[in-house]
This record gives C-alpha cells, structure tokens and sequence, in this order.
C-alpha cells in the first residue's frame, strides 16, 4: 500500500512517479507485443523475405475467392481448364486459404466450358474500344462481376488462365493491406514523365506507386470495387494516348491498376513468393503459382536458348487453336525444376480432364 499522511490526499509527486512507471512499464509491454506479432508499419508488410507470419503458414486466414478473367477463345479454354484441375486440388489441402471460384468469361456469350467450372457471363468492352488489346477487357469484366455476383467470402485473388498452383496459397494479405507480387519490368520512377500524366504531383511521390499489375493480388472485394471503376478508366486513357502506349506496351493494363490503386491511398504487401516465372526463375520452393507466360526452350544438352526455338520447347503460344497433346515429353536433362514441374502439371490436368480435345 501507498505510505498515506491522511485518508484524503496522496502526495502529487509521488502520483507522478507512479503513473510515470507505469506508463513506461506499459508502454514496453505494449511494444515488446507489437513487435513480436505484428508488422508495425507499411514497410515491414512489404518486406518480401520475411518468414510468413502469425497463422499465414497454416492457411486459417479468412477465405478468398478465386477470380481469373477469361475468354472463349480455345488458347484461354485449355489453359483454364487446367487452372482449374490444380485449384481444385489445392482447394482443401492443408495450409490453403482458397473458397470458391469463378470464371469472368468476358466474351458476352456462353461456352461450351459452363458446366465445368462456375463462370459468370459479362460484356465486353464495346467494339474497337480496347483497339485489339483484349486484356482492357479485365477490369470492365470485374466490375461487372463485383456488380451481379454474390460473393461470400471478403477477400478475392485476382488470377490468370495460365497460372498453376503449386503450393496450398493462403491469405498474404493483411486486414485492408493486400498482397501483390512484383515485377521487375514494372517501374513507375523510370517512367515518371508519362506517370504524372495520370498521377499529378499533388497525389504524392512516384514510389507510393507499386510495382505490380493486376494479378496475382488478393484484396478485399470492398477495396477492389473502389479501384476497379478507376482501374478502367486510367487504362482506356494510357490506350488512348499514343506516348503511353508506345513505351508500356503489353504490361499497360498492369500499369494501370498499379496507378489507380495508388490514386486511392492503396498500397501493397509485396511477396515474391506469390509467384515464379519459369524458365527464370528456377526452383518451386515454397512458392506458391507458378506462371507460365514465356517460352521454354532448350537444347539436349539443357541449356537456355532462350529467343532461338530449342530442340525442347514448352510454350503456350504454340497451341492457340489447339491443347498440347496428353503426355509430354519431359525436358532433356539439367534443365530447371521449375519448367519440369510446369511440363508435369500440364501433363497431370490433360491427363485426368475428361475430353481434353473438346474445345
């Protein structure tokens, strides 16, 4: 007990002194906690090497739903279809955070996939709009989805037809922060100049821009109807403007979520484990997609000849009209266990797919 003179006072000092220690007690407490179970700030969120944290590993975050864009086109079928066998194999394995999923076919039209996988029909961008670049067509389709679906889960992955999964993916993103991966071509402070163009000055410094496109991203789908309309908007703008066009090519979409999540205040966790990138990226580890957007070639010997075809191929341009035949021919040996997973993941879907030839 506190030394009393009387019943009725308490000396002020000495109410000083103790409240003093206890807040500095406290204030250590407190500390000691937040740094032992949380990241404290943006950039420890965005540290990409760090250990996945709290009950990440485990998968028991909340459920995100599956979305990829799509259209019925038989180049972006086959590769649904066996984005599909792996999520559904990933589903419910231990350690994944996945719900339910959904195909945003975008060609205004049903196919012949409806029974196969859940899709949802939307429009497509009026004619001549996306001037032959079709990707404009994603973020018209998730604004539609976003606007008729019924959507259980708070959270949603934004995925690709030519995405695998390779590892259970649990939920990286944290309360309203999402997780994004980034890309080494994504660079708004080299391109500043053309930036500013849709990101004036007063919004803030390039660098609050993230390297990042569209997919993969899991956010919440109340952040990502907020976005999306904007998202639309800043890409039709780069398209229609000759500068941008010219200098961001094929990666302009990407460019353009990366600006309008930036215009509202949205940063991201950046993970490079979310994704590898085979034949660059080499090893599966602990990574979770593997995405095959370039071509695999090789000679016997196993070595990279990459922009000359190699005597072994894997690229998913070659089959445009067609799926790759059933089981094919593994690579020669001391090529990259990234692009003989790939090969064997392809081979498993054609395999266990009913009228894999049916497109």
């Amino acid at each position: 007990m506190l030394p009393r003179k009387n019943t009725g006072h308490v000396s002020p000092v000495l109410l000083v002194v103790v409240a003093l220690g206890f807040f500095v007690v406290t204030y250590n407490f407190v500390t000691l906690i937040i740094h032992k179970s949380a990241p404290s700030t943006i950039e420890d969120l965005r540290d990409p090497v760090v250990s996945r944290p709290y009950a990440i590993a485990k998968g028991v975050g909340p459920k995100y739903h599956v979305a990829l864009t799509a259209t019925d086109a038989p180049y972006s079928k086959w590769q649904c279809r066996v984005m599909y066998y792996w999520y559904k194999k990933m589903k419910d394995a231990p350690g994944s955070d996945m719900g339910g999923f959904t195909r945003i076919l975008h060609s205004g039209a049903p196919d012949n996939l409806m029974q196969e996988m859940p899709t949802m029909i939307v429009d497509p961008l009026p004619e001549g709009l996306d001037r032959g670049y079709i990707v404009l067509n994603r973020p018209w389709a998730f604004i539609q989805w976003l606007e008729k679906a019924e959507i259980e889960e708070e959270y949603i992955l934004m995925a690709e037809p030519d995405h695998i999964f390779v590892n259970p993916l649990p939920n990286l993103a944290n309360g309203d922060v999402p997780a994004a991966f980034p890309f080494f071509y994504i660079r708004p402070t080299q391109n500043e100049k053309i930036v500013r163009k849709y990101y004036p000055e007063e919004k803030g410094p390039v660098t609050d821009i993230d390297p990042i496109g569209n997919s993969p991203v899991i956010i919440k789908k109340t952040i990502l109807a907020n976005i999306a309309p904007t998202w639309m908007n800043v890409s039709l703008q780069m398209k229609g403007d000759n500068e941008t066009d010219k200098t961001f090519g094929w990666v302009l979409e990407m460019y353009g979520y990366a600006i309008a999540s930036a215009l509202h205040g949205v940063r991201h966790i950046l993970r490079k484990d979310f994704m590898l990138q085979p034949p660059w990226d080499t090893e599966v580890r602990n990574k979770f997609i593997l995405h095959f957007t370039y071509g695999c070639d090789y000679n016997m010997k196993g070595e990279l000849t990459y922009g000359k075809i190699g005597e072994w191929r894997f690229d998913k341009r070659s089959h445009l009209q067609d799926p790759p035949p059933r089981n094919l021919s593994l690579p020669p040996p001391g090529v990259p266990e990234s692009v003989i997973r790939l090969v064997k993941a392809v081979n498993e879907a054609s395999a266990n797919i009913p009228d894999w030839y049916k497109l």
